[in-house]
């Protein structure tokens, strides 16, 4: 469902896949540069884990911070 009709709790439950989803895509790689942008501090993947932070879902990848879930 799209539109005016969605609830809070569907909005925030999509930034939050949609994150995630923008978290694997831009994952580091061996040597920590994105996949994508090839950069060492890529700020699409700063912007998502930004997302989840605010949403309170916390980041696979965050260690420990404001946030995020325990274990």
């Amino acid at each position: 469902m799209t539109g005016p009709r969605l609830s809070l709790a569907q909005i925030r439950n999509r930034m939050i896949l949609t994150a995630r989803t923008v978290l694997r895509q831009h994952r580091p790689d061996q040597h920590g540069d994105c996949r994508l942008c090839r950069t060492r501090d890529c700020r699409v993947a700063s912007a998502a884990r930004a997302v989840l932070r605010a949403a309170g879902d916390g980041d696979p990848g965050d260690q420990g911070g404001a946030g995020s879930r325990p274990g």
